[in-house]
């Protein structure tokens, strides 16, 4: 058996239905225990983006929202919502809106336990995420080891290749750039961002992601609108095949569900324990704040950087559609690879000699900001594994480590990448989605105690004592220093 037959066979036991209907199924539950804070709370999650500063110790909310989004829209948001259509058929885009949708209340689960269960590291900085609040809170260290090592395997060397194979790809596309003068590039502008460190990493993404994500939803729209007449059947389009009403498409209705969830999950990451590490370097005064700032994050990944991409293809009618018995029910573009070719094409069909171009460079920024993100994941779960014995050297291992993945997957085929991306993705959203569900109740408390001092217009405190929450260290630490200071 061949390495593509063993990983693509490992991805398929991984990504089962039940992962499917699991992270729609928890969305859905998190959004009814939360009373749908994630629409409720839509215009506080705004306005909190830009409140709070950065500190000796953390960054600012949205710098943390910046670090997030950075792993979130990525390779994802162009070859993974063209991949989802081509595999699933239009009504893919539906269920990625479905999970986006549920997913933002489990997005705040997650990032609002990773700031109650945050701790310093030890050069002063915030560290936190699963396996930070796994120990803590559920008190089973050995699963905080196994969540801590498959994070560190799955960002550290499986994900890392699928953003680097796209850059490669989209510029060969592009401008015939060779895939190894690519992987060349992209590991020298990453050494020198990774060595860096944290306030480097965070400065980096602060200034990068809300630029790249503006100007690709901008050029995006400008297609739209050239294809306004188009709009309302494509809509249409979207909505009944992710039934199976329309004519052709009722054949990959199944499939429209997992390719949606499966993709959105890739994409958005709700769930899937990433975006908690940005969330608990964030300095703020109440954990539910940055809760509900990362849950903002999940809207602005899926519901406007993805939607702008699907968009674009199903406007321009540039994509294709394949049965799960390889027959093709849609033929677009004959002879082209499911992935950025697609949204490449799109542009081009509309702007001539700027599609192929422009869009080289939004995967090249998208995923390698993408990149960086995933190395700061897989370095605060090495601190993790260094908190009581420090091993400097692993450090550096896991820098050489992901640049020899992104080198391996720059000059890899595209289908090896996503399928060892995807096996990453999954463990993880197993192992966090597993956790937070047993260990949901301070999540729980401190929105309420949160929404009452919002109702109350008095400054936001968190006392975890007083809630009933144990192991919050750093929160019953930070009170006794502000009481010590107003004595």
């Amino acid at each position: 058996m061949s390495l593509n037959e063993i990983v693509s066979a490992v991805n398929g036991i991984i990504w089962s239905p039940a992962l499917v209907y699991l992270c729609l199924g928890v969305g859905l539950y998190f959004s009814l225990r939360t009373r749908f804070m994630q629409v409720r709370g839509f215009g506080h999650m705004f306005r909190l983006m830009f409140k709070g500063k950065s500190s000796a110790a953390g960054v600012s909310s949205f710098q943390a929202l910046a670090m997030s989004l950075s792993g979130r829209v990525g390779t994802g948001n162009i070859a993974g919502v063209a991949t989802a259509i081509s595999f699933g058929g239009p009504g893919a885009v539906f269920w990625m809106w479905m999970v986006a949708f549920l997913g933002a209340s489990t997005a705040y689960v997650e990032s609002t336990l990773a700031q109650i269960y945050k701790e310093k590291d030890d050069q002063g900085l915030y560290r936190g995420g699963p396996a930070y609040y796994i120990e803590k809170c559920m008190g089973q260290k050995w699963y905080a080891w196994i969540f801590a090592v498959a994070t560190i395997i799955a960002t550290g060397l499986l994900l890392p290749g699928v953003q680097a194979n796209s850059i490669a790809s989209g510029l060969a596309n592009a401008w015939g750039v060779n895939t190894a003068v690519s992987a060349a590039v992209i590991v020298i502008l990453l050494g020198f961002i990774i060595f860096g460190g944290v306030k480097r990493i965070a400065l980096f993404a602060e200034v990068v992601v809300p630029f790249m994500a503006l100007a690709y939803v901008l050029v995006a729209l400008v297609i739209v609108l050239l294809n306004i007449a188009q709009v309302p059947g494509m809509i249409a389009l979207i909505f009944k095949s992710a039934f199976g009403l329309e004519a052709g498409f009722g054949a990959v209705l199944g499939m429209a569900v997992q390719w949606g969830v499966k993709r959105g999950v890739y994409s958005n990451e709700a769930g899937q324990g990433t975006g908690p590490h940005p969330a608990a370097a964030a300095e703020v005064e109440h954990p539910a704040q940055q809760g509900y700032v990362q849950a903002f994050s999940v809207y602005v990944d899926t519901l406007l950087v993805c939607s702008a991409t699907a968009f674009m293809l199903l406007s321009t009618g540039m994509y294709n559609v394949q049965a799960p018995d390889g027959a093709m029910l849609f033929n677009g573009l004959p002879g082209v690879e499911a992935g950025a070719g697609y949204t490449q094409a799109a542009v081009e069909s509309v702007l001539p000699g700027f599609g192929a171009t422009f869009v080289a460079l939004a995967l090249f920024f998208f995923a390698f900001t993408t990149i960086v993100a995933y190395y700061y994941m897989a370095e605060t779960n090495i601190a993790y594994i260094n908190r009581k014995v420090h091993r400097p050297w692993l450090s550096f291992v896991l820098k050489l480590g992901i640049m020899a993945a992104v080198t391996y997957g720059a000059v890899r085929s595209a289908s090896v990448a996503w399928d060892l991306g995807d096996v990453g993705v999954g463990l993880m959203a197993w192992l966090n989605i597993i956790a937070i569900l047993i260990i949901q109740k301070p999540a729980l408390l401190a929105l309420k105690d949160y929404e009452q001092q919002k109702k109350a217009r008095v400054t936001p405190t968190f006392d975890p004592e007083k809630l009933g929450i144990r192991n919050a260290q750093f929160w019953v630490d930070r009170r006794k220093e502000a009481a010590r200071k107003t004595q």
